[in-house]
């Protein structure tokens, strides 16, 4: 039996007038259906902040502003281990084009349970204070 491999990757709890931004994969991907933060894989040589930055670029067209990092989760797929490491953003510059995804929505993070998301996803808002942390930040209107 194959040991799952381990992955690092990066995702941004982008806020935005008090929302959290989900993305939403398509019919064709791995997981369709199913809702998650964006981001991805960190590259060989790049920093977790460099890979957060480019992944948003790549998969939604617009500049981040990264204003936190918090607490990271590893989350155990049947193919992988996949540590997520979850950064509170700021949408910048551009209108988010979907590259990757098939929808987007502006979410209350009160309401984010009503959204089938990915289990690291769901994880990663069990996890430590990352889920008061995001509500903090979303009321004071980030």
């Amino acid at each position: 039996m194959r040991t799952p491999k381990h992955i690092a990757v990066v995702c941004a709890l982008i806020i935005e007038k008090g929302k959290l931004l989900i993305v939403q994969h398509g019919q064709g991907s791995k997981h369709p259906g199913k809702w998650e933060f964006p981001g991805g894989k960190v590259h060989p040589g790049e920093s977790p902040e460099e890979a957060i930055v480019r992944e948003i670029m790549e998969e939604l067209g617009i500049r981040v502003e990264i204003l936190t990092l918090l607490e990271p989760v590893e989350y155990e797929y049947p193919d992988k281990t996949v540590r997520l490491i979850p950064y509170v953003c700021r949408s910048g510059v551009g209108a988010i084009v979907l590259h990757e995804h098939q929808a987007f929505s502006w979410v209350d993070p009160e309401a984010i349970g009503q959204y089938d998301l990915l289990p690291a996803d769901t994880e990663l808002l069990k996890t430590g204070g990352n889920f008061r942390v995001l509500m903090k930040m979303s009321r004071d209107q980030y």
